[in-house]
């Protein structure tokens, strides 16, 4: 059971090159099973039993089961994950010719580990947006071959590479290295033609893009004993395919309580967006299925007081070449338990009760788990918790799976981590 939900999460990172890409993988396994779509310009009709997903500009995406017990009773059971990634985004006028080459501009997005962009097969995936006859449309693009790269100054012109560390600056030298300069085409057109070939578009109708820099090299499991999982994007698609998981479980489709996946883009870059977890998308979602449900607004509000948040997002395994850069007494280990992650300022948004569900739910599941703690004298990161949990006014707890490389282009994790956070998360929607 814990190699077939590593391979099935392998496969759905390598599916999903970008956010509007894992919304469309997602998106796939609900269609297949039996969960309708809500477009939020139409009027909801709702049912006990029922199975439903609503998007929201093609990389955010509620999904949820009506439960059989009425909604003030039982309250909403949420998980809550993000679907984009830290990393390189092409410009809109992107191409860049000189000295006989050229290379596609790129904006940083979030907070990557830039370094670990060099010298990787990079390529392109996202959103193209086009002009079809008198209307706007949209389409997904995945380049699924090495296009781009970024090579690295040799150590005879950057002697202190290995002293300084490796730094680039992020105007002049990350733009990535495309093709030859073709006498017969202008730097664009040759760019053009690239997302004309993938798309099926003719570039002519192209109007705008959102497009992401990916890594092409498929995830593997590693490690003498193949413990071990190296991908992108585990930060956060392990949290998204261990939550869709969890609620596709046959116990979790036929359960008492109303159940939630939500899963935002733009957490890397705040949050702060009409689709990210701090705009409307989820309260508003809430708020339909209740009022399909025919509960009144102070109705709906009992039930949110019911109501749990789960932020799944993933943790900082100790990695023992850098000892000091983790709390001594807080250090969690790769293959030990998912961890419940506390930070006093609400960073986090665990505190003594949420931890203490999240533990119970653990022990019910025969599952370890770990806690965490930041060392107080390095910046802590956040996540959607804190933001959810003040928007709705439930009680949230956050935790994640420990992983090493967080932000690099090519991250770790356990085998058995995994499958412990997918167990907790059934516990989750299972109880009453």
């Amino acid at each position: 059971m814990t190699i077939h939900h590593i391979e099935e999460l392998l496969h759905f990172i390598d599916a999903s090159p970008s956010p509007w890409h894992a919304v469309q993988t997602i998106e796939r396994r609900l269609q297949a099973s039996g969960f309708s779509a809500l477009p939020e310009q139409d009027s909801w009709q709702l049912q006990a039993g029922g199975r439903y997903y609503v998007i929201r500009d093609a990389s955010s995406i509620i999904l949820f089961v009506v439960g059989q017990r009425p909604l003030l009773q039982g309250g909403f059971r949420i998980v809550g994950a993000h679907t984009d990634s830290p990393g390189l985004r092409i410009k809109p006028n992107a191409a860049l010719q000189g000295d006989g080459l050229l290379r596609l501009g790129v904006e940083v997005y979030g907070g990557p580990i830039l370094a670990t962009f060099a010298d990787r097969d990079l390529s392109l995936a996202g959103r193209l947006c086009y002009r079809d006859g008198e209307e706007i449309a949209s389409r997904l693009v995945h380049v699924n071959r090495p296009l781009l790269r970024l090579p690295n100054l040799a150590i005879h012109m950057n002697r202190k590479v290995n002293e300084d560390g490796l730094k680039f600056d992020k105007q002049k030298e990350l733009p990535l290295l495309f093709a030859t300069a073709a006498e017969q085409q202008l730097p664009r057109q040759q760019f053009l033609a690239i997302l004309e070939q993938y798309s099926g578009i003719e570039a002519q109708s192209f109007l705008s893009w959102e497009l992401n820099v990916y890594d092409t090299q498929k995830g593997e499991l590693w490690g003498g004993d193949r413990q071990f999982i190296a991908d992108s994007q585990l930060d956060n698609l392990a949290s998204c395919h261990a939550g869709l998981t969890a609620l596709l479980d046959p116990g979790s489709l036929n359960a008492d309580n109303t159940l939630v996946c939500a899963f935002f883009d733009h957490e890397e870059i705040g949050s702060t967006s009409r689709i990210g977890a701090d705009g409307s998308f989820l309260s508003d979602t809430l708020e339909r299925i209740a009022l399909a449900l025919h509960v009144e607004r102070g109705d709906l509000h009992r039930a949110m007081a019911r109501s749990f948040l789960v932020s799944a997002d993933m943790a900082h395994a100790y990695q023992p070449n850098f000892p000091g850069a983790y709390e001594p007494d807080h250090r969690v280990g790769v293959n030990q338990g998912p961890v419940i992650k506390i930070n006093a300022n609400q960073r986090y948004s665990s505190e003594s009760v949420s931890a203490a569900m999240f533990i119970s739910w653990c022990e019910q599941a025969g599952i370890p788990y770990q806690k965490y703690s930041h060392r107080s004298d390095i910046p802590c990161g956040s996540t959607i918790g804190p933001i959810s949990a003040a928007r709705l006014g439930i009680r949230s707890v956050d935790v994640g799976n420990p992983m090493w490389a967080m932000h690099s282009v090519r991250e770790s994790a356990g085998v058995l981590d995994h499958d412990y956070m997918i167990r907790a998360l059934k516990k989750f929607f299972a109880g009453r």
